[in-house]
C-alpha cells in the first residue's frame, strides 16, 4: 500500500488531543471520532507522502492559517455533535 496521508488528519488529531488534555469535561471517544470526521469533511484535503516534508515546505503563516482552519472546523463540529450526540441516536 502507498505511504500517504492527509496532512489535516494529524493537525485535527493533535488539536483534539490538546483540547482533551486541557478540559475538565472531555468528550467521549465516540464523540471525538464524530468531531474529527465532521471537522475533516469541512477542511480541504492535503495529501502528503511525508509529514516532515510538508511541514518544511510551509511558511509559519501557512501553518498558522491551517491551524486556525482546523480550530474553526473542530469548533463547528463540536457544536454539531453536541446538538445531536451519537449516544442518543
Amino acid at each position: 500500500m502507498l505511504d500517504i496521508c492527509n496532512y489535516y488528519e494529524q493537525l485535527v488529531i493533535d488539536h483534539l488531543w490538546l483540547m482533551q488534555q486541557n478540559t475538565l469535561a472531555p468528550l467521549s471517544r465516540t464523540s471525538l471520532e464524530d468531531v474529527a470526521c465532521i471537522a475533516l469533511n469541512k477542511l480541504p484535503t492535503c495529501y502528503v507522502r511525508n509529514m516532515t516534508d510538508k511541514s518544511a515546505n510551509l511558511t509559519e503563516r501557512d501553518h498558522e492559517d491551517m491551524r486556525m482552519a482546523v480550530a474553526k472546523a473542530i469548533e463547528q463540529a463540536i457544536v454539531q455533535v453536541s446538538s445531536r450526540p451519537h449516544e442518543s441516536r
